[in-house]
């Protein structure tokens, strides 16, 4: 009966080795609370925050496009914007509208429509530029944004 008892905590031992060296299969598990991960704004922290649309939402229009960009992303008050398809192709394009005064170093909120029709891709890019005048490479940023149609 000893023999019984010893071989049976041997093969218990080794199972529960072998789920700690493989894993515990998921339909053992405990079920664990699931958390939900939100989507936060697309950003350049230094530079531009994209409040609307955040990044992988279904958009249609028109689209309105909200957030706030330090002054020297703006030139004359304003700069680009591309609503691009999922093969590059501009949908729709214009131009972000400070909503303040842009001659500072500070964020100044910023608002834009951008009608457009549906494209066929079921997928494509939000791109912001700065304005950059001196048409410098060295000196273009842009933020994009993944979209849904």
């Amino acid at each position: 009966m000893s023999k019984r008892i010893i071989a049976f905590v041997i093969l218990l031992f080794a199972i529960v080795i072998a789920f700690i060296s493989v894993g515990i299969p998921s339909e053992l598990r405990a079920p664990t609370n699931q958390q939900t991960t939100s989507v936060e704004p697309a950003t350049r922290p230094d530079l531009v925050v994209v409040n609307s649309p955040l990044p992988g939402t279904t958009v249609r229009s028109p689209l309105v496009i909200s957030g706030k960009a330090r002054g020297p992303w703006y030139f004359e008050g304003s700069a680009p914007i591309f609503l691009l398809d999922a093969s590059g192709t501009v949908v729709a394009s214009g131009h972000i509208t400070a909503q303040g005064e842009w001659t500072t170093t500070d964020f100044v909120p910023f608002t834009v429509t951008l009608t457009f029709t549906t494209p066929t891709t079921t997928t494509g890019t939000l791109i912001l530029k700065n304005d950059n005048p001196s048409g410098d490479p060295t000196k273009d940023k842009r933020i994009e944004i993944p979209v849904r149609f």
